[in-house]
Formats: structure tokens, sequence, C-alpha cells
């Protein structure tokens, strides 16, 4: 049966649930403030979303880690100034030095930033951030687990993404980043050419030079006195997860043979630490039963609800069953959720997929991006609650037809990005 079958006086409930999510993410914001990783807000903002999953849950905790939450961003400082320090030298013929420079500079980026990885962690001082946890027993024998993971924490404003706002360019911040990707890059091939020749070319070094403001406006990605408030980006996706968690409850439509797990990670937006500690302290536990880990991230953009087929700039690939699988759910819900790919970024559910746990990420953001994202537009008054309530809807179902089939029914269909906005599908 569907959720509109199971739950009594379905749309009404779905509202009200809705408007709880909408209260809730007012008040954190409120008495929270921005959050960021590993910061008492961070925490403080869990603690308060663990109160409002005790009456619903049998088990709340919130598990300690340990992360660098500096360290993700900071490749783009530490190319700044090794990609200006490869200019300088360059200039004065010292292009072997200057190639050196810039290959540290780009591997930084390609580790630390397009795959997440904990290259420059070590070098920057660690912090204490946290995950909440809370679990909801199923009626019956537990066959199936299903995590629903949002993060709690936000970040600062980046300073190109709120200027193309402001232009109205969406792209721009995009395109910033890599231009100075393409400046290391043309600095590597004019370095191996003047290590090869001994000398560097006067004409190139100039070139170089005119090209150096790319490098130096990486100094001023960030606005470190601006952290945002991330109502969006990602309140609605531990919001709409909880209303999940309390509607089955309240309503006595609890899940008969999955355990729900419903997740706000804390560190998200500095490499995703908090889903990665998570799934390397409970991928072997977690091989009991069928599990499924499902990343939600920003219920905002109506148009743009879709399934995330890959994820982390398109270098890791999630469970294809799942994908499937939740685009029934989407159907059972009354729409069509497209497949869609994480050209640039990544949400929790890649750290998951990268270590082995079948999982899948739901979103409901413009990849344009919009202008609230990661500036400081992204405020409750940017909350979309039309869009909150159809992510509501389609992750409740979600949770109902994976406790009914689970993935394997769905395995060996065909999945690939589409085109074509989300609909409903009676319209």
């Amino acid at each position: 049966m569907t959720a509109n079958q199971r739950i009594a006086n379905y749309p009404a409930k779905l509202r009200e649930y809705t408007n709880f999510a909408v209260r809730g993410i007012k008040k954190v914001c409120d008495e929270c403030g921005p959050r960021l990783p590993a910061t008492p807000a961070e925490l403080k903002s869990q603690q308060m979303m663990q109160k409002d999953l005790e009456s619903c849950c049998e088990e709340t905790r919130i598990e300690p880690f340990k992360t660098a939450p500096r360290a993700f961003m900071g490749w783009i400082r530490l190319v700044a100034v090794l990609g200006f320090a490869a200019v300088v030298l360059y200039y004065f013929n010292f292009a072997w030095i200057s190639l050196i420079l810039l290959l540290v500079g780009l591997i930084s980026a390609v580790l630390q930033f397009l795959l997440y990885q904990e290259f420059l962690d070590p070098i920057f001082r660690k912090k204490t951030s946290h995950n909440l946890i809370a679990v909801q027993k199923p009626t019956s024998e537990i066959k199936r687990r299903l995590i629903l993971c949002g993060h709690a924490d936000s970040v600062y404003e980046w300073n190109f993404f709120r200027l193309a706002g402001k232009l109205n360019f969406p792209p721009l911040g995009a395109i910033m980043i890599a231009s100075t990707l393409a400046v290391v890059l043309f600095g590597m091939v004019i370095s191996i050419i003047g290590t090869v020749q001994g000398q560097s070319n006067f004409v190139l070094s100039i070139i170089f030079f005119a090209l150096s403001p790319f490098l130096i406006a990486c100094w001023f990605f960030e606005n470190r006195r601006r952290p945002v408030l991330g109502a969006n980006d990602n309140l609605t996706g531990c919001y709409v997860p909880m209303a999940v968690a309390r509607m089955l409850h309240e309503t006595g439509n609890r899940l008969e043979n999955t355990e729900l797990i419903i997740m706000c990670s804390g560190s998200e937006e500095s490499g995703l630490r908090g889903a990665k500690d998570f799934a390397k302290k409970n991928l072997e536990a977690f091989k009991d039963v069928e599990t499924l880990f499902v990343g939600v991230d920003t219920m905002t953009d109506y148009d743009h609800m879709a399934i995330m087929i890959s994820d982390r700039t398109n270098t890791v690939k999630h469970d294809t069953a799942a994908a499937a699988m939740m685009k029934q759910a989407a159907k059972n819900a009354g729409y069509h959720i497209p497949y869609r790919t994480v050209f640039f970024g990544a949400s929790d559910a890649a750290a998951s997929s990268a270590l082995g746990m079948r999982s899948i990420t739901f979103a409901a953001m413009d990849p344009g991006p919009p202008a609230y994202y990661h500036t400081c537009s992204d405020t409750p008054d940017a909350l979309q609650p039309k869009t909150m309530e159809a992510c509501l809807s389609i992750l409740t179902e979600t949770a109902f037809q994976f406790d009914a089939t689970g993935m394997e029914p769905f395995a060996g269909e065909t999945v690939k990005a589409e085109k074509g906005n989300a609909r409903r599908l009676d319209t």
C-alpha cells in the first residue's frame, strides 16, 4: 500500500509535518545561528534536533569524532600562495621550482577537493565534531535498515557565489575555480618547457603574470567573516527526514521490518567527514541485514528534485538498484523524479558509497547553482514548503517501498542521467 492508503488524511498530515520541519529550521537558525563544522553551534543544533527525535525513536545518541575543519577548503589558499610564488620564481628563471610548487598545489586540489581525501588534514588543527543518530525500531523482526541522512553544519560564504547572485550569472563561481586550475596547468606546462630549455621564456612569463590575479583571487574565495545560516543547505535535509520518522510514529504507521535511522551529520561542509566517520564505524556491523544510506540534501527547488546516481564530481557511482527503487517510490507518491549526476561537489552519500555501503542521494537544488547556495541568502526566508512537502512524501514512500520489497527486485534496471525536470504525474 502507498502512504496515501496507509495514513489517514494523508494530505493534511503532509502539511502538518512539513510545518513541523519549517518551524524546526527557523528555531535552529534563530537559536544557533550559523553552524560551522566542529563548532559549539553545530553541536547545539544537533542537541536541539535530538530532543525533537526523542519522542519518536527508541534510541538517540550524539557521537563525537575528530576532524580538521579548515583542511578541506585549505587547498584554495595553498594554491594561492604556491601559485603566486611559482609566477615570481618562473620570471626569475627558477622554472623547476615553479613546477614543483604548482604540482603540489594541483595535487592538493585534486585529492582534497575533487576526491575529498584527507591529504591536507594532518597539517591542520584537529577539533571535535559530532553525528546525531536516532533509531526507530520496526514493529516486527529487523530485516532491513534505512538511513536518511542530512547534515547539520553550514559554511563560510563563498564570495564569488554571492557575486554570481548579484550579477544573475550562476556559473561565475564554478568558472572562477575552473579558471584558477587552468592557470595552474598553464604554469606547469610552461615550467616544464623552461626546465627542459634551461631558461624561462620571457613572453610566457609575462602571460603568466597577467593570469596571476586568478591565483590571488583564491585567497578571497571564502569570506571568513560571514558564515551562512544554511537553512536550505542543509537543515531541510535534516528536518524533512525527521518529519518522516515523527509522522510514521505519531500516525501509528511504523515500518514493519525496517530499522529507520535518522542521521544529522557533522562537518559535511568540510569534506563529508561526519558521514565518512559513520560509514567507517558501521560498515561491517550493517552487513547483518540489507542496508541503504540515503543522503538527503537541500529540499528547496521543486523543478530540480532528482535522484543522484553519481556523486563527488562524478567520481563515485551510487547503487543502481537503490536509484530504481527510489524512482518507483516517487511514482507511488505521484511524482516523476529524474536521475541526475553531481557534477560539482558532493553529498554525504558519496562518503558511504565510496566505502562500500549501498547508497543514493536525493536532492532538490538547482545545479545552476541557486543564489542561496553557500551565501548569506540561505535563510529561512528562502525555504519552499511546497518542495519540502513533496520531498517528505517521496521519502515516506521510499521508506514504505524499501520495507516492502528492499532493493533486489530493482537490480538490473537501466539507470542513466535524464533530461527534463521533476513533475507531478497527474499534471
